[in-house]
C-alpha cells in the first residue's frame, strides 16, 4: 500500500523530463501550470453570489471540485506517485459527474426518475462510486477513459448552443469549443509527438493543456449555468456579464440573475 505513494509509483510519465529544473519536484512545468485551478475558483464563488443565492447554491461545490482537482494534479506531477495520479483522475471523474447531475436539463430525464433531480443526483452518485472503483483497477488506461467524457460533453454544449438566442453566449460557446479542441490537441500531441517536443527543447505541451482545459472547463460551467437558469427557471432572466468589465469579452464570464425574485405567472394561474 505504501508503495503507491513513493515518488515514480504511477505507471504514467509525460513527455517534461522529470527533476530537471527542480530536484524536489518531476515535472515542473506540469505541475505550476496547474495555478489557473487555485486563481479563479474563489473569483468565480464572488461572482456567482448572486446566482448561488437565487438560484442554486451548490454552484459553488463545482468551483470547488476544480481546485481539487487542481491541487490533485499538482500533487501527481509533482511526485508521479500512483496515489497522486488516481487523485486526479477521480476528482476529474466528480466534477463531471457533479455537473452532469446538477445542469442536465429535465426534458432529458428518463421517465423512471419523475422529473427529480435529487434522483437523478443519487444515481449519478452511485454511478460515481462504481466508476471509482474501476478507475482504481485499471490506473493505466484511466487518461484515455476520461479524455472519452469531453465528446458527449462538447457535443452536448453545442446541441445546447443551437437553441440559445443570446448572441452573446453564443460567442462566448463558440470560444468554449475552439478552446476545448486546442486542449485535447494540446493533450494529443504531447503523448504522440514526445521525442519532436523533447528535440526542439520544448517538452511542455501538457502544461499547455492544463491552462487550456481550465478555461474551457469553466467556461462550458458557466455556460451550462446560464443554459439551466433558461430551462428551469425562465422568469428570472439569467444574463452572462464579464468581469472586471462587461463590455471586454475577453473576461472573466459569470451569470447574473435579473429578476432574482420574480415569479413565473404562467405558474401561479
Amino acid at each position: 500500500m505504501w508503495s503507491h505513494l513513493e515518488r515514480g509509483s504511477s505507471p504514467v510519465d509525460w513527455c517534461e523530463s522529470n527533476y530537471s529544473i527542480s530536484p524536489v519536484i518531476a515535472e515542473f512545468v506540469n505541475t505550476i501550470s496547474n495555478v489557473l485551478f487555485f486563481l479563479f475558483p474563489p473569483v468565480l464563488i464572488h461572482l456567482f453570489q448572486e446566482y448561488a443565492k437565487f438560484f442554486n447554491p451548490a454552484i459553488n461545490v463545482l468551483w470547488v471540485l476544480l481546485m481539487v482537482v487542481g491541487l490533485s494534479s499538482a500533487y501527481f506531477h509533482a511526485t508521479l506517485s500512483l496515489v497522486g495520479q488516481l487523485l486526479d483522475e477521480l476528482a476529474i471523474l466528480w466534477v463531471f459527474m457533479a455537473a452532469f447531475a446538477m445542469f442536465l436539463p429535465k426534458r432529458y430525464f428518463p421517465k423512471f426518475l419523475g422529473g427529480n433531480r435529487r434522483v437523478l443526483a443519487f444515481y449519478s452518485s452511485v454511478i460515481s462510486v462504481v466508476s471509482t472503483g474501476l478507475l482504481v483497477m485499471h490506473p493505466k488506461a484511466n487518461a484515455f477513459a476520461l479524455m472519452t467524457l469531453a465528446l458527449p460533453a462538447i457535443g452536448f454544449l453545442c446541441k445546447e448552443l443551437n437553441r440559445v438566442k443570446c448572441a452573446r453566449v453564443y460567442r462566448l460557446g463558440l470560444r468554449c469549443v475552439a478552446v476545448c479542441f486546442l486542449a485535447i490537441f494540446s493533450w494529443i500531441i504531447d503523448r504522440m509527438f514526445c521525442d519532436t517536443w523533447l528535440s526542439i527543447d520544448f517538452p511542455y505541451m501538457h502544461g499547455v493543456w492544463h491552462i487550456l482545459i481550465f478555461i474551457a472547463s469553466y467556461t462550458a460551467l458557466v455556460l451550462f449555468a446560464y443554459f439551466n437558469v433558461s430551462e428551469e427557471r425562465p422568469e428570472q432572466k439569467p444574463q452572462l456579464k464579464y468581469w472586471p468589465s462587461n463590455n471586454f469579452e475577453l473576461g472573466v464570464p459569470y451569470i447574473t440573475i435579473k429578476h432574482p425574485c420574480k415569479k413565473d405567472t404562467h405558474l401561479a394561474i
